[in-house]
């Protein structure tokens, strides 16, 4: 993962609706190094990081917790390590309708799944930070029934990510799921770069490049997979 500036990681927090730990508040503000939140340990740029799912809030972590979390020695049900893995979906059809269905007003949005009630969340970046609605099982069945992938999406720590073609970009939708830090990330670059009431080109450039990069520079475990039209 890209190592991100201190602001940009202010920025995730608040998209996250989280504030600094007490690690974060003790090293400096203008430094570039980043800390553990459980331990306080440094941490190397290509990190892990938790998920409080009760908080909705992501947290770094050292290899050391990592490892912890990873092996389910730690913590119990309040953190879940994210996973690393991309994958895009080629061919996705969803049509006007189907995204109207979803409740999503935007054509920037995620989709998780939450593990406690099976209930499809939707989120989608603003100026103001995420917005989030629940999604109708039954229109988010139409969306899954069209690709059985997205079945099998890890409750709170994966998400469907969609971008697509109507927001100011020139590309192809696009359709990743995705560890859900990312999501977090691009909430904090939309409201970093959005300006007067439509967002300004800024933005969508800065939203392009960032899926640009998936496909430039793919994660280890970066995949891709078919989508099956409705």
């Amino acid at each position: 993962m890209t190592t991100p500036t201190f602001a940009a990681r202010r920025l995730r927090r608040l998209a996250q609706g989280g504030t600094p730990s007490r690690a974060r508040r003790t090293a400096s503000e203008g430094a570039d190094d980043e800390r553990c939140d459980l331990c306080a340990e440094p941490i190397p740029p290509d990190h892990r990081h938790l998920l409080d799912p009760g908080a909705g809030t992501v947290s770094c972590a050292c290899p050391a917790c990592s490892l912890l979390f990873d092996r389910g020695q730690a913590g119990g049900a309040r953190y879940l390590l994210l996973p690393t893995a991309r994958r895009r979906l080629e061919g996705c059809g969803i049509d006007d309708m189907v995204w109207a269905g979803l409740g999503v007003p935007v054509d920037l949005a995620f989709f998780t799944r939450s593990a406690t009630s099976g209930l499809v969340n939707a989120a989608y970046p603003s100026p103001l930070g995420l917005m989030r609605s629940v999604v109708d099982l039954a229109d988010w069945s139409r969306v899954e029934a069209a690709h059985p992938a997205l079945s099998a999406m890890a409750p709170e720590v994966e998400a469907l990510l969609v971008h697509r073609a109507h927001g100011g970009g020139s590309h192809e939708p696009q359709y990743w799921l995705v560890p859900l830090d990312d999501c977090y990330r691009l909430a904090a670059l939309v409201r970093a770069h959005w300006k007067g009431l439509g967002g300004g080109p800024e933005v969508w450039q800065q939203v392009d490049g960032f899926f640009r990069a998936f496909s430039t520079r793919p994660s280890p475990d970066t995949q891709e997979a078919s989508w099956a039209s409705p």
